[in-house]
């Protein structure tokens, strides 16, 4: 057996604006508040367990110390690369220079707490839709 990411923890400063920036980018929706102020969101009507990862924003009050070690690569669904960088520049990323020529097809962006993720050129199919919970 081999394990399986659940779930993907990311300290925020200001967990609600950015829980809506990550529900809007994946489709997810919230799915549970503790209380300690954290948020998590994940797949509509899959919950934790399910064949995506959720993602728990968590409230700190320490500011981002460096370049994080992880990083997000998000792949468009149902659109090319371009109409998806438009909407997640809507949705307030901002394009990031760390370098790159931008010749290997990704986007480097920022989440609006800074977090650095890329934007790939492939376009993945959806995920079919879990069948509900009983």
């Amino acid at each position: 057996m081999a394990c399986r990411i659940s779930e993907l923890v990311i300290d925020a400063t200001a967990p609600e604006p950015l829980a809506a920036f990550w529900s809007e980018v994946l489709g997810y929706v919230e799915l549970d508040r503790e209380a300690d102020g954290s948020i998590e969101i994940g797949p509509p009507g899959t919950g934790s367990g399910g064949p995506q990862p959720t993602l728990v924003i968590s409230p700190t009050d320490d500011p981002r110390p460096a370049k994080l070690r992880l990083h997000i690569d998000v792949d468009a669904t149902d659109r090319d690369q371009d109409a998806e960088l438009e909407r997640l520049l809507a949705l307030g990323a901002r394009p990031v220079d760390v370098g790159r020529t931008g010749n290997d097809g990704r986007h480097v962006l920022a989440d609006p707490e800074g977090n650095e993720f890329c934007l790939s050129r492939t376009r993945l199919r959806p995920l079919r839709p879990a069948p509900p919970l009983c």
